[in-house]
Parts: structure tokens; C-alpha cells; sequence
């Protein structure tokens, strides 16, 4: 780009500018301060705060952990491993091959017990879910969450029997019954 007196002459101005004015800026601040020093001094005058000196904490006491005369937390107790192992082979199962029933999806103190059917020889247990839902139930269909097969039907209630882990990796079954509900 070639540059011509006339650009010269104004970046030559544009610079001299720029420095007059950065001077009567500067010349505008004052070297006198004894104000704000007089106003510090007060403030230390009013503020003489004191502070607590620290509190003494114990001596903190070290804990060597001893692990090779202890037994490892992520390795079964070697007592427990053998009853495991039977418990988990012998003793009731629940069914992993049958198809799950629509009210095993609730917790059987959901379920209500709402009347019987009975046709003939047959008889069936109505049973209502916590949708409003009124399903037909026989003995040998299941109920609950915890795999209750239904073994039973009289009168006034309906008597399952559910398999529920024993907490050792094994099944237990337990006795369980649906009540017939107060009609509201």
C-alpha cells in the first residue's frame, strides 16, 4: 500500500492526539493522598478486633490393620461355602422355563380376594389387583412376587405357597394367604 503525505500527516496527528490526550489525563491525577491515608488510620483505630488463639486437638492415634491374620471381606466365609452348596441344589427352586402370570407383577398384599366362582366341580377365586383389575384364579396358577403358587381355594381366603431365598444363596418355601376383602 503506498502511502501519501496526506495519510502521513493524519496518522502524525492521530498520534500526537493520543498522547495530549493520555497527558491531560494523567496530569489530572493528584499525588495527594493524605485523605485516604487519614481515613485508614481511623478505621484501624475503630477495629481493634482480637482473635482466639486455636484449640488444642489430640494427638491423632495411627491404626495398623493387621490383614494377614484376618479373614479377606471379598472372599465367602469358607463355614458358609458347603451349606451353600447344598442349599443351592437340594430344596425347592423356582420354575426358570414357565411363563410368568399377570399378577405376579404385584406384592401379594396388593391383591385382594373379592369372591369365588363356582361352576359345577370347578370352582375359581376372584382376585383384584391394585389396578381394579379382576382376575380369575385356580389352584395351580401363581400370585405375588415371590413365585406363590396357589394351592388352595376355600370359603374365605385364598392359601399359597411361596419360594423365597433363604439368603445364603438357597430357596425356602413359606406358607401365605389372600383374605377375603370388606366390600366397601
Amino acid at each position: 500500500m503506498k502511502l501519501t503525505k496526506s495519510s502521513s500527516r493524519f496518522n502524525w496527528l492521530r498520534s500526537a492526539t493520543v498522547i495530549l490526550v493520555g497527558s491531560a489525563i494523567l496530569a489530572g491525577c493528584n499525588s495527594d493522598m493524605s485523605d485516604l491515608e487519614q481515613y485508614v488510620a481511623q478505621t484501624k483505630l475503630k477495629h481493634q478486633g482480637r482473635v482466639d488463639p486455636l484449640p488444642d486437638f489430640a494427638q491423632y492415634q495411627s491404626f495398623v490393620y493387621a490383614e494377614a491374620s484376618l479373614r479377606d471381606p471379598f472372599k465367602p466365609n469358607s463355614d458358609l461355602a458347603p451349606e451353600t452348596a447344598t442349599a443351592s441344589t437340594n430344596g425347592p427352586r423356582p420354575s426358570d422355563n414357565r411363563r410368568r402370570e399377570s399378577l405376579e407383577s404385584y406384592p401379594l398384599d396388593a391383591l385382594q380376594m373379592v369372591g369365588i366362582l363356582r361352576q359345577r366341580a370347578s370352582s375359581w377365586a376372584l382376585v383384584q389387583d391394585p389396578d381394579g383389575t379382576i382376575h380369575r384364579v385356580q389352584p395351580g396358577n401363581y400370585a405375588g412376587q415371590n413365585h406363590g403358587k396357589i394351592v388352595d381355594i376355600s370359603e374365605n381366603q385364598i392359601s399359597l405357597v411361596e419360594i423365597i431365598p433363604d439368603g445364603i444363596s438357597g430357596w425356602i418355601q413359606r406358607d401365605a394367604q389372600l383374605a377375603l376383602g370388606d366390600e366397601e
